[in-house]
Parts: structure tokens; sequence; C-alpha cells
């Protein structure tokens, strides 16, 4: 019997028994129907599922898991499949789609936790939250699509990791699904746990290669009951960084969210998004968009941001700033950050860097990088746009007007390696939010630390030895 023959008869048998388990509505097996499971939103990475499985509880995954390790075939966990670098795509796997694992089990306001399955929608979290009067701030562009246990795999990041942290902050406990079948349930609610090590935070940012995340106890806070927001225009990033440190040493913790804009993405905006409108009646080369907010509903925080711009105006850094004076401004300004990437892909093709670096050094990163580029390409179009305050940055290079699409996406590799080597260089990291994936498994071989990158492997080998957990991924 030919390899061939035998990898079908085994694929057959799995989905057979596979459809007896779960049903034969939620084995997927034809091509259309398992399109928006096979490709990512930016089609860079075409894939191939032998089928796409949907499991409503954690024994049905750890069933899946035990039938594909016993068929030695590999598996893919999806979410909501928002990723950036192919970190979902699967290779001739079969995939975990886990939306109908979307239940809240429980929800302690004074713990402030909430114990959710991997399924949840970001914005159910939120709301569920809210509805009980606690936040829970993991928020970003794609909240109303993407899934926790996603946003978990890769460690998600967004606009308020200024103050909450990344998503690795915001989890007490999980419970995993290993590749023996097994079920790791450490969904504790304690903030307090010294009884080894903290096994969790191998599966966070793990991009489904260890473990598939199914259930997990994750944080919550005060929900705010005041909040300021204010776009700045400043001549520089150096003015904007000086800015970044008046504030968050003024303002200390109701500084939640600080967020960076060239003129060019917003430009972008103002020509593409339909109704974006500029609160300036000039242009400036940088902008800042600051949020601030507190339990405290006493608390005037409309006042303490003017008081620290004013400040910030005598000491020559702002150059105009705009404060909202109602919700709705407030989603109007941020309406402007969070339009930045639908605006530059009416802009052409871009290639982009998802980086960080220590908050002290992201100006010098900003003017260095952006001379780097233009001395590569001298008509590139700088767009670094992000999340200043924490120190990550979108660093993208859209495409010069005058020049063809593919011939720009060819210049890929030698912008990479220029935009790496100085995030190298000043001691950052070349994946801040959107993890490794397929896009970036080069890369970080020759970036990451050897003896850390051995140990990554040695752990891989350990929790799944067969190599089924979504493989070509990050390692």
């Amino acid at each position: 019997m030919s390899d061939a023959l035998n990898r079908q008869m085994i694929a057959e048998e799995l989905l057979n028994t596979l459809v007896c388990q779960l049903g034969a509505d939620y084995v997927l097996t034809e091509e259309s129907d398992m399109l928006p499971y096979v490709q990512e939103q930016r089609r860079l990475y075409p894939g191939h599922a032998l089928a796409v499985v949907m499991p409503t509880c954690t024994a049905e995954v750890a069933f899946i898991v035990e039938q594909c390790r016993e068929h030695g075939v590999s598996l893919v966990p999806q979410g909501g499949n928002t990723g950036l670098v192919g970190g979902g795509v699967p290779q001739q796997s079969i995939v975990v789609a886990l939306g109908r694992m979307n239940r809240i089990r429980d929800i302690d306001p004074t713990n402030a936790t909430i114990t959710v399955e991997a399924g949840c929608i970001l914005q159910v979290v939120q709301d569920a939250a809210q509805d009980v009067g606690r936040l829970f701030p993991l928020s970003l562009a794609a909240e109303g699509s993407c899934q926790i246990g996603g946003n978990l795999a890769t460690n998600a990041g967004g606009i308020n990791v200024l103050r909450y942290g990344n998503a690795r902050d915001l989890v007490l406990g999980l419970e995993v699904v290993l590749a023996d079948g097994s079920v790791m349930n450490s969904l504790t609610a304690l903030r307090k746990d010294n009884t080894g090590y903290d096994l969790k935070h191998l599966f966070i940012g793990s991009e489904g290669t260890l473990g598939i995340i199914t259930a997990a106890v994750l944080k919550l806070f005060p929900l705010p009951r005041g909040k300021a927001t204010a776009l700045v225009g400043c001549d520089t990033p150096h003015q904007v960084l000086a800015l970044y440190e008046q504030l968050r040493d003024r303002l200390s913790d109701t500084l939640t969210a600080f967020e960076f804009l060239p003129r060019f993405a917003m430009d972008a905006v103002l020509s593409h998004i339909h109704g974006a409108r500029d609160p300036f009646n000039v242009g400036y080369a940088s902008y800042a968009l600051i949020e601030l907010t507190t339990p405290d509903a006493d608390l005037d925080l409309n006042a303490r941001l003017e008081a620290a711009l004013a400040d910030a105006f005598e000491n020559d850094v702002v150059r105009d700033a705009v404060i909202a004076n109602s919700s709705t401004q407030s989603k109007a300004l941020w309406r402007l950050r969070e339009s930045v990437a639908e605006a530059q892909i009416a802009e052409g093709a871009s290639i982009k860097h998802d980086i960080s670096v220590p908050v002290s050094g992201i100006a010098d990163f900003i003017e260095a990088a952006s001379a780097t580029c233009l001395s590569i390409l001298p008509t590139s179009r700088i767009c670094a746009f992000g999340h200043v305050g924490d120190g990550n940055l979108h660093f993208n290079i859209s495409q010069p007007v005058d020049m063809n699409a593919a011939a720009f996406m060819d210049l890929t590799p030698q912008f990479n390696r220029a935009i790496h080597d100085l995030v190298a260089d000043m001691n950052g990291s070349i994946s801040a939010e959107h993890g490794i994936g397929l896009a970036k498994r080069t890369e970080l071989r020759r970036y990451k630390d050897p003896i850390a990158l051995a140990m990554m492997e040695r752990i891989k080998a350990l929790l799944d030895p067969q190599g089924l957990f979504n493989p070509g991924k990050l390692l």
C-alpha cells in the first residue's frame, strides 16, 4: 500500500470517528465550508485543512486530541482567526475551531474574577464584566470577533497595556488540553498561590504549539467612572516622548492609554475613512492620543489633563491640543487612531513590523528606522504608529505612489533585516504583540538568544513529543 493511500485511509477513519462523536454538522469537510478557517485575513498564507471540527466542551476537545494523537494527524487550535502572522493557518491539519465553547462559567465581582471558555468573544467578556460593575481591560481592534483563547495563546496587547498589562498579566488560571488528551485543570481564582511552577505561563503566548487552552480565570478591575481623552499635536517623536514622561509623572495610574500617530497616518485616515475629521486647523508632524480613566466619579480628569497639557505648552513640548468634551468627541478622536490600519490598505501595499523597544528609546528608533528605510527606498512612505506608552510600535512602510506593488513587496526581506537589526541593537523585540506564527520563524532564529531557543525546543518536545500541535508555527 502506498504512503498516500495509507494516509488517506487514516484520515477517513479519523473523520468517521469524529463525526460519530461530534455529529456531522460539526465536522466540516467541504472546501467551501472550511474556507473561512484556512486563510487568514491578509491572505498571505494559504492553508489546507483535512477538516474543521467544532467542539462544545473540554471533554470533546480532549477526545479530538486523543484521536489525532492515535492517528498521527496534526491539529491547529483556532479562535476568531484574526491573527496577522499566519499562526492559525493549517497545513494538512485538523482545525479545532473553539467558537462553540463560549460559556461564561462564573463571574465573581467581589473576587474581581470571571471564568470564561476559550471561544468567548472578547467584547462579550467585556460586556459581562460591565454588567456587574467591573472592567475587563483587554481591548484591541478585533475585539468584536477575536476570542479569549486566541488572545491568550498570542498574549494579546492592545491599547490598555500601559495601565493593565498584556493578556498574560490578566490571567489567574487556565484549563488546558495537553497532547496526550489529558486536561490540566488550573482554574484557580487565587492571587496568591505559591505551590511551584506557574505552568499557565507556558501556554500563554505559545500560539497553540503546546496545548489547547479551553478556559481561563481572568482578572477584573473597578469600572471607570470618569474619563478624559485628548489629541495633541507635536513637532517630533521626541516631543511626544517628552510629553509621555511628563504625563506619566504627573497623572500616575490614571494614564491608561498613550498612542502615537504620524502625519502620514492622519492624512490617510482623513482621505479614506468616511466621516473622519481633523480636529486641528493645521497639520502637525506627530500626534499623541491620550486617555485617562478613574473609578472615582468625583475626580475631574479633564481639569487634570488640561493643567498637565498647559505645563507641556510652557515647556515647549506641545504645539496644540484638543480635549474631548463628550463621549461622542472621545469616540471621534479614537476613530482617527483605530482607522489607521484600514486607511493604510487604501494607500496600497505595506510592509509591516510589530516591534517593541524600551520606552526611552522609542523616539530614537522612529528617527533611525525612518532614515534607514529612506536609504533603502527614498520614496518610502513611513507609517509608524502605535502604543508608544508601552514601547510597542507598528512600524509600517507604505508603497510609494509611483511604484508597482509587487516590486515594492520584493523589498520585504531587505526592510525586515534593516528594521529588525536596529531593534536588536536597541535590545528590543521583533514581535511585540502579534506573535511569530509562520511570518517570523526565520527571524526568531536570527534574533532569539540561542540558549532560550533551545529551552523552548525542549519544552515543545516534552509537552508535544509527536509535534502535532500547530506544526510549523513559532519554532
